[in-house]
Formats: C-alpha cells, structure tokens, sequence
C-alpha cells in the first residue's frame, strides 16, 4: 500500500501507524495480534538490555578496535557535562551501548540492520524513559518504525553493502524519527515528514568499515542517527513540513546508491577504511 493510503486508511479507522502495522501482520494471517505484541515485547527487552550493557562498564570488541566509548559517555553525561538535554545524550549513551554491544558479539536487535542496530531502541527507550511512558506505547512504537523500515526496504534498500550507511543508519533514523513522532502524539503524516527529513540528513553517506568490521566509524554513526532522528522528529512535530514526500526521498536515496562506486560500498576499499591509519589497525587485526 501507498505511504498516503495508509495515512488516509490510519485517519479513517482512527488508529495509529504502529496499529496499522499490527493490523497489516494479523492479516497476513501467520500470526495473532497477541503473539505479535509478545514477539516485540521481547524484542523490546533486549533492546533494553543492549542500550545499557556497554553503558554500566566498559564493554571492548572482539578485535579489539573499539569499544569503552559508551562507558565513557555515560560517566560524562551523568556529570551534567554533556552540550546536549537530558533526552538527547541518554539517546547517545543508549545507541552507543548497543553499536558496542553488537561489535563485542552480545545480543542486540538487527533494527534493521546489526549495524544501525543502536539507533531505533535509544530513540524509542530514551523517549520512555523521558516521558515516563507505558510499554504498550513503546511497542506501538516500534511497530510504527518497522513500518517504515518495511516500505523503505521494499521500495529501495536497508543494505550497506547495496546502498551505503544511507541505506542503514538513513533508514534507521527514519524508523526512529516515525517512532518518536508517535510517541508524542504525532500524526500519520507528521511521521512520514519526520522520517522523509532523517533520510533527506543522510543521502550520500558512504559505508566504510574499517577491516570490514562493524565498528570504525559504524559506532559513532549509531549515535549520529540517533540525533539525526530526534532532530527530525522534533521539526516535524513543530509543524516543519518535507517539501519532498516520503516515497520520493526513498527513491532518491535508492539511486544515490546505485550511484555509489563499490569501494563505498561495505567493501573496505574506499573512505575512512582507505586511510593509513585503517590500514593500520586492519593489519593488526588480521595479524
């Protein structure tokens, strides 16, 4: 179904996108809306559990090239250093622990992706914990970013190695940006804007691991989305429109992709996993 269809099908039965996303799986019929709610309560839980597992103690890499970064924003943001609010920067912390907590081979949720996986659960836990919300409002929430993750990943890519980070850390920060608006009461539409502007802030991001592993820069990209997605979010909810619909911004971001030469392309062969020092640490990793 068309982005605006389901605007119009949301506003008629008056019910959110995270409803309709239900209603959309019931209907497929594999499921019921019960086992479903329960499937993403559990998620939920190990997003809880990844957002705060590298934040608590330093949490190192299994190659041993990142990691205590979480810790250490967490022990700055809780001495009231941080430049951002309280929201923003337990944003970080949260994307932060789980982008360590993937790399260090722990159980994360892939959101839609292990790489972009810190991204949606700070987002959405941040705003909980914030708002002092309810866990049916946060599963609601999450379904509504799996609906945005579904019509980008039909309609284009959520594929580093296809599209860039545009398609991963883009796409999350669209998912979460919907997520957010929904969370505060958005409409349908204000969503679609949020997560319209999230991808409009990531079009042309390159995919360069460092060795081919999901950490440098991938980590910090984690934190980049998360305030990448509550940035847009906050202007959508302000009324701030996307000049270019949801659906355009997606395509747009497809064939950015297609643009992108190979070594941009989650091979290691251009970008930052290009430079002297990448090639430094590779060869450490692989020696």
């Amino acid at each position: 179904m068309d982005y605006r269809e389901i605007i119009t099908y949301c506003h008629a039965n008056n019910i959110t996108l995270g409803q309709y996303a239900l209603q959309s799986e019931v209907k497929r019929g594999d499921s019921t809306a019960e086992k479903i709610k329960t499937r993403f309560a559990e998620m939920l839980d190990v997003m809880k559990q990844s957002t705060s597992s590298a934040a608590n103690k330093p949490l190192i890499s299994v190659s041993k090239i990142s990691g205590g970064n979480a810790y250490k924003y967490h022990q700055y943001q809780q001495n009231g250093d941080s430049l951002l609010g309280e929201l923003a920067a337990n944003a970080v912390t949260k994307a932060l622990s789980t982008a360590e907590t993937n790399a260090a081979m722990g159980k994360i949720v892939a959101c839609p992706t292990a790489g972009s996986s810190g991204i949606v659960p700070a987002a959405i836990l941040a705003c909980g914990e914030y708002f002092n919300l309810k866990q049916d409002q946060l599963i609601d929430a999450l379904m509504a970013a799996s609906l945005i993750g579904k019509l980008i990943a039909e309609s284009a890519t959520i594929s580093g190695a296809e599209g860039g980070c545009q398609a991963e850390t883009g796409a999350a920060a669209a998912m979460a940006a919907a997520a957010v608006c929904q969370l505060r009461a958005g409409s349908p539409e204000v969503c679609f804007y949020a997560a319209a502007i999230a991808i409009k802030n990531s079009l042309g991001l390159v995919c360069d691991p460092v060795g081919g592993y999901v950490e440098i820069p991938c980590v910090k990209r984690n934190a980049a989305g998360v305030t990448n997605a509550l940035i847009a979010a906050d202007m959508a909810l302000a009324g701030i429109i996307s000049y270019i619909p949801f659906d355009e911004t997606v395509t747009a971001m497809s064939n950015i992709g297609k643009m992108l030469p190979s070594a941009l392309k989650e091979t290691s062969g251009g970008g930052l996993a290009a430079t002297k020092t990448a090639a430094a640490l590779s060869g450490k990793i692989f020696n």
